[in-house]
């Protein structure tokens, strides 16, 4: 599904999100991503005003199925820690090729985001990126309100 006549979101689609917010001190999880669907996954992290002292922590997560069974860290491809100090209204991008997997026993795929110390305003985006079979927006997760084109 590449081209110049094809849509943005028929190439990418919005596969699972960590709402934005205030968010506590702690982890918060995207929805899974079946790798099947796509050739590659990116997760872009943003942060809004962060608390004091506060940081920011993102990595991926693989399972074996869509409850999460079997779940671990996927060791490569964790971004830098976000700090108060620099980390007020950034964005990370995190790419993830799924045909470099280490387990591909574990198709499924989620964005851990962990802010620790204090509340902070933050979220991801986790897109599936040059999708299988058919249009990307096939596979918006259900958060997806509209896909709206000119």
């Amino acid at each position: 599904m590449s081209g110049v006549n094809s849509l943005p979101s028929e190439r990418l689609a919005v596969a699972a999100v960590v709402a934005p917010g205030a968010r506590a001190a702690g982890a918060g999880n995207s929805g899974w991503v079946d790798t099947a669907l796509y050739s590659r996954l990116m997760g872009v992290i943003s942060t809004g005003t962060l608390g004091a002292s506060a940081t920011v922590d993102a990595k991926w997560q693989s399972a074996t199925d869509s409850s999460g069974t079997g779940a671990a860290d996927i060791a490569a491809g964790q971004p830098t820690q976000i700090v108060k100090a620099t980390g007020d209204n950034k964005q990370v991008v995190m790419n993830l090729d799924v045909n470099r997997l280490p387990d591909r026993t574990k198709r499924f795929v989620r964005l851990v985001l962990t802010v620790g110390t204090a509340t902070s305003d933050a979220g991801a985006i986790v897109f599936g990126v040059d999708p299988r079979h058919g249009p990307a927006s096939d596979n918006d997760a259900t958060t997806v309100a509209q896909v709206v084109s000119n």
